[in-house]
């Protein structure tokens, strides 16, 4: 494939309709199967975004976006929606009330937020302001993440779980938290941190509430199956379980034990793996509290799926369930437990990050151009031309509905055989750039065809990525959308106008770093995924921007500096009755900020090259006045954003 840049791609196109609507570019992109209700699309063919949901107004994203390159702001830009988790919050505890009502259930449910999703500091004072009239409490992981949620979580009556692996200072500062009005409960996940609580709490004389995380024998699905089961990196097994309980009992510490907790994994997307779990899970918490155990909370982890490509199934980037059936299951098996055995029923809690922080994040980019496979057929010469170009234009000429598989064999084997010739010095340079024209006309040629029938054969299956254009986006992958990379996560990918418009083109992304794997050529589709996605040809000094959304978790924090590409430009957007507001501006980083983090010093840097310079001048190598010009361009980089402009 051809390398060159252009500004308008000649990719594999369909026939032209001048009837596309706005209908057809949602069905599509699958707009109202992962959008609803935030997401759709305006008469003028652009993306809009409703914050409230089915509650408020909608704002056009095109029109947002040209409005802040007006303030100066470059993209790749990332948009985050403060009302959008409001709206998420609201729904999950509705959702929750609807099926404590429904249900009968005598407890209540109080949700916390995974501070590991999105640790972002304006993300967590919004959720903790957000959650404050359900008393939404926070989740931390680590060390670091305990003294964001310290330092954050004012919410009364709110509670706040400690997780992952502890130390004593962990441990410590978590009971001592308790003197400030905190409620921070202590889960057991490891069997040696018994005895570190047990000697902790003897230390400072404070009881602390504790909780054991317990690994299920029901198994998760997906790519975190195996965060439940025998082998699971955290939690204890059913006997080292009993063992806590005895060694609380002996220390007289048995009725600060009153959490179960477990996790079966992140984006569960099938709910019967729910359903076995919380049914198995419910026994467990009420045989502990038959043991003695002051029992008050079961913790039911996170793992209420997100709908990336909005097909409703089982696929690992979609549910089959949505967050009423998530609730109704959890409230319906932990009441029917709890009644047989004549035990008071718990008090609920979920730590739903994914299904909290993705919606409200996406990220704008830009495309900067594209390239494609080469087209057009050669001229045939004044000369008589070699066998194997003879051959390849007799191939393309014979290619027809009836012998085009054949005929793409043939072309194949003729291309290779012009290549293994070059090598030998049998064919010119210029004869084997016509061998491999005239093998790009037969492709594309024989893809016509295959479009239009109804079984493809497996071999040109492949004819669609093979042909589709390359466009190159401003962005980094590692940074931005880092699980589209590392595990293939799927994010909805689409333009943000034009969309009252047919895309004619076929194309991949690739973005800036110098990575083979910079790129994305896998895209949300009816059944399971494509290699293609569906744009328009760019229009010379217009802009064409895509958009990927659903990304509010995980990806920020987890992004890396491949290349050196730093955050992206942030901006926190509030609905007003009047339009929209700026909440926060977050400025990405700049080269200077990027070059730090890797221990080099700009001033360093810069002296270093003028010292260069000077010496350039004194051997005539440079005049003054390019010698100046790349000292401006230097210092002008080193204060400038890490993509392009």
């Amino acid at each position: 494939m051809s390398d060159t840049v252009s500004q308008n791609g000649t990719g594999p196109q369909p026939p032209s309709s001048s009837s596309w609507t706005i209908e057809d570019s949602e069905d599509l992109y699958r707009i109202r199967g992962w959008g609803d209700p935030y997401f759709g699309i305006n008469s003028a063919g652009h993306i809009t975004v409703s914050p409230q949901g089915d509650r408020g107004g909608s704002l056009d994203l095109y029109e947002l976006v040209e409005a802040l390159k007006k303030r100066n702001l470059e993209l790749p830009l990332l948009l985050r929606f403060s009302d959008i988790l409001e709206d998420r919050i609201e729904r999950l505890n509705a959702c929750f009330a609807k099926a404590i009502a429904r249900y009968n259930y005598p407890g209540v449910y109080r949700g916390v937020f995974p501070v590991k999703c999105n640790q972002q500091r304006h993300i967590i004072e919004d959720l903790v302001r957000f959650g404050n009239p359900y008393h939404f409490g926070l989740e931390a992981g680590s060390k670091p993440e305990l003294l964001i949620a310290l330092a954050s979580l004012k919410t009364p009556d709110s509670l706040l779980i400690c997780n992952g692996y502890k130390d004593r200072g962990y441990i410590e500062t978590a009971m001592l938290a308790t003197r400030l009005g905190q409620h921070p409960i202590i889960v057991l996940e490891q069997p040696e941190e018994v005895e570190l609580v047990i000697s902790v709490s003897q230390q400072l004389g404070i009881k602390p509430v504790v909780g054991v995380r317990a690994k299920l024998s029901a198994k998760g699905i997906g790519r975190w199956g195996g965060s439940s089961g025998d082998r699971a990196k955290f939690g204890l097994t059913i006997p080292e379980i009993i063992t806590a309980v005895d060694q609380l009992r002996q220390a007289n510490l048995l009725d600060s034990l009153q959490l179960l907790h477990y996790h079966i994994g992140s984006q569960i997307s099938c709910i019967s793996a729910i359903k076995d779990a919380i049914r198995e899970a419910s026994q467990i918490y009420v045989e502990l509290a038959q043991l003695g155990a002051k029992m008050q909370y079961l913790d039911v982890g996170g793992g209420l799926g997100v709908d990336y490509d909005g097909s409703k199934t089982n696929f690992y980037a979609s549910k089959n369930y949505n967050m009423q059936n998530y609730a109704n299951d959890i409230v319906a098996e932990v009441k029917e437990a709890c009644d047989e055995k004549q035990q008071a029923v718990p008090t609920l809690i979920s730590e739903s990050g994914r299904a909290i922080a993705s919606h409200h994040s996406l990220l704008i980019f830009n495309v900067l151009g594209s390239s494609d496979a080469p087209s057009g057929i050669p001229e045939v010469g004044p000369e008589k031309e070699h066998l194997i170009l003879r051959n390849l234009r007799e191939t393309y000429d014979s290619i027809t509905p009836e012998t085009y598989q054949e005929a793409y064999h043939d072309a194949v084997q003729f291309k290779d055989e012009a290549t293994s010739i070059f090598s030998f010095g049998y064919l010119s340079l210029r004869e084997r750039a016509k061998a491999e024209q005239l093998y790009w006309a037969c492709c594309r040629k024989i893809y016509d065809i295959v479009r239009q029938q109804a079984d493809v054969p497996t071999e040109l299956e492949v004819l669609e990525k093979t042909l589709a254009s390359m466009y190159y986006a401003n962005l980094s992958i590692f940074r931005s959308a880092p699980d589209s990379w590392a595990i293939e996560q799927l994010f909805p990918i689409l333009p943000i106008h034009r969309l009252n418009e047919e895309p004619s083109l076929r194309g991949t992304l690739a973005d800036l770093t110098c990575d083979s794997d910079g790129k994305i050529d896998r895209f949300i589709d009816r059944l399971q995924s494509k290699s293609i996605l569906e744009l328009h040809p760019l229009k010379p000094g217009e802009p064409y921007y895509l958009g990927m959304f659903l990304v509010g978790a995980y990806q920020e924090i987890m992004g890396n500096l491949h290349n050196l590409f730093g955050d992206t430009n942030a901006v926190h957007i509030h609905l007003t009755p009047n339009g929209y507001e700026i909440e926060h501006l977050v400025k990405g980083d700049t080269m200077t900020e990027v070059l730090e983090y890797v221990e080099y010093n700009a001033k360093d840097l810069l002296e270093n090259v003028r010292k260069a310079t000077e010496a350039a001048l004194q051997t005539g190598k440079i005049s003054i006045e390019e010698s100046q010009r790349l000292l401006q361009n230097y210092e002008q980089s080193l204060r400038s954003y890490t993509y392009l402009a």
